[in-house]
């Protein structure tokens, strides 16, 4: 069953929203697209969000907008 904003693993609980959200995208891809083991796709969501929300500058459950 693919999880979605409101049934998600627990490990994600204390993500911010949509730094969730976004991992909730990624582990139900992986495992329709690469059949992979929900543990391993959990991780690897959570892992792969965090970078998603680090290269657009998130900190903190905001969004930082760069002066450059």
């Amino acid at each position: 069953m693919p999880w979605t904003k409101d049934y998600y693993p627990a490990s994600m609980k204390n993500l911010p929203e949509e730094i969730r959200n976004k991992a909730i995208e990624i582990a139900n891809a992986l495992l329709e697209e690469k059949n992979m083991e929900e543990g391993i796709a959990i991780a690897t969501a959570i892992s792969r969000a965090k970078i998603w929300a680090k290269k657009r500058d998130w900190l903190g459950g905001r969004m930082i907008l760069s002066e450059n």
